[in-house]
């Protein structure tokens, strides 16, 4: 496979420049570059994309997608969540354990990783809960779900709030050399908070989520990590406190990277002009303030990661009022043109910010960065084709995920993912 003509943008190596990418099996052979004065020729058999006015870039790597499988597959199944990523240029998930049953044993890592292999056209890493059925009182065998390949522990969608137990997971996770990625919230504060305080919860008379639900388990994790030496990842940051807190904990050089999805740097609790409950999600949509925050953190490098939180449910639940309806949106599909119309169109940051925070530093928060997330002679060949240029809308029949629950329907684009490439294979060109 020869990928021709291209703008390469490869964040480890800070390569940027017009060329030619040569496929052989699953890796990068070789790579041309025309401010050197080199040119592929291509000979009989090679299979040419042509790739002119579009940006070349290591495939997406997501940290958090819930594929709901096993247990809820009516709502997203292996299947159908590979094939909503590779739409979306990700060639790489880590897949939340919040299933049924939960992932906290080595069956059922073992059932996910041979599906993913049978049916899966991307990557698919899992993740292992940090307690036995995420019940917060007994720690999984973390040992033996290491050993049987999981990516990372984390028990998103709550916190563990036992201390002593979470302090016991991370040391434990430090040893293992693996991450554990938080979902920072406090479950006595919370209470039956649906929409953030203010403004939207007002409007719609439910119970508002504050920031502090957020910040004050943010602040206990990072300093929980920090004396331990493990490597914490804050999952779906939202809050202007959040990216403070993260400032400070890379001043103080914790192992520390955070992550933030499209929907809380592209949408305030303002947007909510509507009963739609396609705009509930954990954390919620906050104010302008935390937008904005969020922005520069995300341009600062104070936030490492744009992930989407990949939370697919059926029409039926998501049309139910505020109170009733689950969490969660979709975004495996969305998420590119999102960050480059929010982000990198109006100028905040370039194609190469991009290109790392939704590939190389996602790759490196899990340590796959030798093979995947980069753009490099040897690198495994997940390779994304984005058109900067073309405009599009939001059509949720056109969605190869089951979930439809978008607030984008209808959104007008810029930047579309044209291909997806893994291990140099075509998997999705439109």
């Amino acid at each position: 496979m020869v990928i021709l003509n291209g703008h390469i943008v490869d964040p480890s190596t800070g390569l940027h420049e017009i060329g030619d990418v040569v496929v052989v099996g699953d890796t990068i052979k070789e790579i041309f570059v025309r401010s050197k004065g080199e040119t592929y020729s291509p000979v009989a058999g090679d299979e040419i994309i042509d790739a002119e006015g579009s940006y070349v870039m290591p495939g997406f790597v997501d940290l958090h997608v819930h594929l709901r499988d096993p247990g809820l597959t009516y709502k997203e199944d292996i299947k159908s969540g590979a094939a909503a990523a590779a739409r979306g240029g990700v060639t790489t998930v880590c897949a939340m354990p919040n299933t049924k049953p939960v992932v906290d044993s080595v069956d059922t890592l073992d059932y996910i990783y041979d599906k993913a292999k049978q049916e899966a056209v991307i990557h698919v890493k899992q993740l292992s809960a940090i307690t036995k059925d995420m019940a917060g009182k007994e720690l999984v065998d973390m040992n033996a779900m290491a050993k049987a390949g999981a990516i990372a522990f984390s028990e998103d969608g709550k916190s563990v709030m036992d201390i002593k137990l979470y302090y016991e997971a991370m040391e434990k996770a430090a040893k293992l050399g693996l991450v554990v990625m938080a979902h920072c919230e406090d479950k006595d504060l919370v209470g039956a908070g649906v929409l953030n305080k203010g403004v939207a919860s007002d409007k719609y008379q439910v119970c508002g989520i504050t920031n502090s639900v957020e910040d004050v388990i943010t602040a206990r994790d990072i300093f929980l990590a920090g004396e331990i030496g493990a490597k914490l990842h804050l999952c779906h940051c939202s809050t202007k406190g959040t990216v403070e807190l993260m400032r400070l904990a890379k001043r103080m050089g914790f192992d520390v990277t955070a992550e933030v999805c499209p929907h809380h740097f592209t949408l305030t609790d303002a947007d909510i002009t509507e009963a739609d409950s396609n705009y509930k999600m954990n954390p919620p949509l906050r104010c302008e303030e935390d937008v904005q925050a969020l922005i520069e953190g995300l341009i600062d490098g104070t936030m490492d990661v744009i992930s989407t939180d990949h939370a697919p449910h059926s029409d039926e639940e998501k049309a139910q009022y505020f109170d009733k309806a689950p969490f969660g949106i979709v975004g495996l599909e969305t998420s590119a043109a999102l960050t480059y119309t929010a982000l990198v169109a109006p100028g905040l940051m370039d194609i190469m910010d991009m290109a790392a925070k939704m590939s190389y530093n996602p790759a490196k928060v899990i340590g796959i960065d030798e093979d995947y997330g980069r753009l490099a002679v040897g690198a495994k060949a997940d390779i994304v084709v984005f058109d900067p240029n073309e405009e599009w809308t939001v059509d949720v029949s056109e969605f190869a995920s089951k979930g439809h629950n978008t607030p984008y329907q209808g959104k007008r684009l810029i930047g579309r993912v044209k291909k997806t490439i893994v291990d140099g294979k075509l998997v999705f060109e439109i």
